[in-house]
């Protein structure tokens, strides 16, 4: 890809970052009219620090029109309205009833918590949950290498006492 040349650099300094890159990628590689939807308008709230509430405003859909699932680390909301031809003849017709479907990528930590629809508002409830092994630790400076003989560290002659 094109894009892997711009990014090159940035790959040494970020361990773990490679979806990032590839969202990245396939961002500036595709056309963004085919890849996002403005239908239906949605907002993202923080709560806190690791609780988030997707809204989407979807008036007309009753909830057996509406699925939602998590696949690949994407939150999938899609909408089948079906389009009900009657006899009124309308003169404006803004209320949105066609199919949809949004599509939020969601880091390796989120998890949807349960979802709720009221008043034409389908609310989503993320919470990200951070293993013990991710969240931040002070690392003390002076332990003892029990577990690693250091020899990529010994061969630049420095003498490393380990026991």
């Amino acid at each position: 890809m094109t894009v892997i040349s711009r990014l090159t650099p940035f790959y040494h300094a970020t361990l773990g970052f490679e979806n990032f890159f590839q969202d990245i990628e396939k961002y500036l590689d595709t056309d963004l009219k085919t890849t996002t939807s403005a239908f239906p308008p949605h907002n993202i709230l923080k709560l806190d620090d690791n609780r988030y509430v997707v809204e989407l405003a979807v008036a007309g859909f009753s909830e057996k029109d509406i699925d939602i699932s998590t696949l690949n680390g994407e939150l999938i909301i899609k909408g089948n309205k079906e389009d009900k031809t009657d006899s009124a003849e309308y003169l404006h017709r803004g209320i949105g009833l066609r199919s949809f479907t949004k599509t939020l990528r969601l880091a390796d930590t989120v998890e949807v918590e349960g979802a709720e629809y009221k008043d034409g508002i389908l609310r989503v409830g993320l919470v990200n949950i951070i293993p013990d092994h991710k969240k931040p630790r002070k690392i003390e400076i002076g332990k003892k290498l029990n577990s690693t003989k250091a020899q990529l560290l010994n061969e630049g002659g420095v003498n490393y006492e380990t026991e």
